[in-house]
């Protein structure tokens, strides 16, 4: 500015006379002597409106978006998203998003992570028993599954047993309001025995419509019994939400009535689509990881929550429980009791299960696999 107005008070030449007697470049004090015959700047400012540069988010509306989506299929945590599971650092997410021509510096994408509501968490002990190597794939080609059932309207079940309970004057934890000290007298013992009635919750959570469905067993939770519940919940929802319906997807632990590894589980599913004519794909959550399937935190958390401190006293207790939770996102419940045998130790024939009209997928067929009907 110094040099632009001694250039303006020599007149002509006076910008080339003074970038020789500085060494400033003549562009340099031209641009001085336009900012001094500009208009003055209003009061409150030191630079001209719309100087520096654009705000990031208006030079790149996409980015939250595209961040969202380069977190979202590896996070966890998130209700709205199927499948969420490990988290990357704000560097690497900067650096993937400056190699897709969006530069930005990681204080920035930890800021749109706030803003996107993530927060940097601590872990938590949920592990058991050694890792798979592809677990985080597998998490990754259920989530894939799930989002494209969900964006074409095919139905979608988060399958599991809740814990089994005992039927009886138990002790049932945490609290409940009630007069002071007068708690609920429960016996004194709990101790596992065979004559003690127990039941065996398997929820079935619909995602598109964050419905629950509980079939309460008596018996034994087998693999006939797990596919009976999903047949059940076919029969009284289902069908009627999808009638158009040419294929179920379930997901499913990796072990116990619903285990990849149970042949009554596939052969059971068999007869459920012949009878239905749907298509069953299956997709199982790696060994060690039944705590992420939906069901878990969507259905049985929830009923945990609402029968807390109650003791379960009969079957009617159970069921009338279980049909009345509800959360505030809007999550109804229907619960059955099912009073049915289903005897354990049936033996599956290899002849048996080469009548299973099964396809493995290519990617860990064992996990990931559909069940058609035989006449197809």
């Amino acid at each position: 500015m110094l040099a632009a107005n001694e250039a303006l008070n020599a007149g002509y030449g006076g910008v080339s006379q003074v970038s020789r007697a500085c060494g400033l470049s003549r562009v340099t004090i031209s641009k001085g002597i336009r900012e001094i015959n500009a208009a003055p700047l209003p009061e409150g400012r030191i630079r001209r409106a719309g100087a520096g540069r654009p705000a990031l988010l208006k030079q790149y509306p996409e980015l939250p978006g595209v961040l969202e989506a380069l977190v979202e299929p590896l996070a966890r945590g998130d209700p709205m998203s199927p499948l969420r599971w490990t988290c990357k650092s704000t560097r690497s997410l900067a650096a993937t998003l400056t190699a897709e021509n969006r530069p930005v510096s990681h204080e920035k994408v930890a800021q749109l992570l706030r803003g996107l509501n993530y927060s940097l968490q601590g872990n938590r002990k949920t592990e058991e028993g050694q890792d798979h190597p592809d677990r985080d794939a597998q998490f990754q080609y259920i989530n894939e599954q799930v989002r494209r059932a969900l964006a074409s309207g095919r139905p979608v079940i988060s399958v599991d047993t809740k814990k089994k309970e005992l039927v009886g004057n138990y002790e049932n934890k945490g609290r409940q309001w009630r007069p002071r000290r007068t708690p609920e007298k429960v016996n004194g013992h709990d101790f596992p025995n065979p004559s003690v009635p127990r039941a065996y919750p398997y929820g079935i959570y619909d995602l598109n419509r964050n419905t629950g469905f509980v079939n309460v067993g008596i018996d034994h939770d087998t693999g006939a019994f797990a596919v009976a519940s999903i047949r059940g919940w076919w029969r009284f929802e289902g069908r009627s939400l999808y009638p158009k319906a040419r294929q179920v997807l379930i997901t499913a632990d990796g072990g116990g009535s619903n285990g990849y590894r149970l042949r009554r589980w596939k052969v059971e599913l068999q007869k459920f689509a012949d009878e239905t004519g749907l298509s069953i794909r299956v997709c199982h959550f790696p060994p060690g990881t039944s705590k992420w399937n939906k069901v878990e935190h969507r259905l049985f958390s929830f009923i945990s929550s609402n029968w807390r401190g109650e003791p379960l006293r009969d079957y009617e207790t159970v069921v009338r429980l279980i049909a009345g939770t509800t959360t505030a996102k809007g999550l109804t419940v229907t619960c059955r009791l099912d009073r049915r045998r289903y005897p354990v130790g049936q033996k599956v024939t290899d002849q048996e299960i080469a009548t299973v009209n099964l396809k493995s997928e290519a990617f860990h067929g064992e996990w990931n696999y559909v069940i058609r009907p035989r006449d197809t």
